[in-house]
């Protein structure tokens, strides 16, 4: 058992070291160009007739598709980023999460304009209009109030002096380690699944919405083993409530537009305001 936590940490440590490159960075922005040029030549090739029947059935005829395709690809970049910094802490790593709702908030926004005509007219599609208003300025309160998080989390002396050191440390650190490679694993299998579904022409699964569930699961895990090195009150409020917030995200991806958007401004704003208690009057208790 102690053998596999080390090959998974080693593992976890060298992939992340990986992803960090700059030249993996310039590779992937490289592949997102050339996906997204592909989508714009495949699309037009399909509104022209010029592709096999085949082929065709799975090609879009709306050129903003490429662009929700691209965005697509951008924010599961960022999850992979975003399962990456779970081992630092749960504050930056719910911040990495916000990061990601706003992505989904922005993608959200462009793919409404799936349902406009080509060229550009809004006649009868007011409320797609709407949502992009919405969605806008939803992703754009995010960004700004995700300012202020990381503000408050740099605050100077704001560790906690509860947490415990030596080999506890050492065996959570390991353990938070495992627990993001192991996510690591389950998003790719995650998303092989859903890729083979839609090859075979069945109905996948929303994607975003299964992985925030797991999301879910692991910030809750993270707050069982956190109790081992931060073992008081004020520690495991702070992670419960990190974790609390997950789950608002996760409940702002299954609804309708504008409490889509209300309960992810909500999550972030409790967030926020979590910390900003937490540091104001527990963070200092032990020193």
């Amino acid at each position: 058992m102690i053998n596999l936590i080390a090959a998974c940490t080693h593992t976890l440590d060298a992939l992340k070291r990986f992803w960090h490159l700059e030249t993996t960075y310039k590779t992937a922005s490289n592949i997102l160009i050339l996906i997204f040029l592909t989508s714009l030549i495949l699309i037009e090739f399909n509104r022209q007739g010029m592709l096999p029947k085949m082929l065709a059935t799975h090609i879009s005829h709306s050129h903003f598709t490429a662009i929700y395709i691209a965005f697509l690809l951008v924010l599961y970049m960022e999850i992979i980023s975003m399962i990456f910094t779970l081992p630092e802490s749960m504050s930056r790593a719910l911040g990495k999460q916000f990061e990601i709702l706003a992505l989904i908030f922005l993608r959200n926004a462009f793919k409404q304009l799936s349902d406009l005509t080509e060229p550009l007219s809004l006649t009868h599609h007011q409320d797609v209009v709407y949502h992009i208003f919405a969605y806008g300025f939803g992703a754009l309160a995010i960004f700004g109030l995700l300012g202020c998080y990381r503000i408050v989390l740099t605050k100077p002396d704001k560790r906690d002096k509860t947490i415990l050191t030596g080999p506890c440390l050492n065996r959570f650190i390991s353990a938070k380690k495992t627990m993001a490679f192991c996510i690591l694993l389950i998003f790719f299998g995650m998303g092989v699944l859903d890729l083979w579904l839609i090859s075979q022409k069945l109905n996948g699964f929303d994607f975003l919405q299964s992985f925030y569930t797991v999301l879910i699961f692991s910030d809750i895990l993270m707050v069982f083993l956190a109790q081992g090195v931060l073992p008081q009150f004020q520690a495991v409020f702070r992670n419960s409530g990190y974790a609390l917030a997950t789950l608002l995200m996760r409940l702002s991806l299954t609804t309708s537009v504008y409490y889509s958007v209300s309960i992810g401004l909500s999550a972030m704003v409790f967030a926020l305001l979590l910390t900003i208690i937490y540091n104001k009057f527990y963070s200092r208790l032990h020193e």
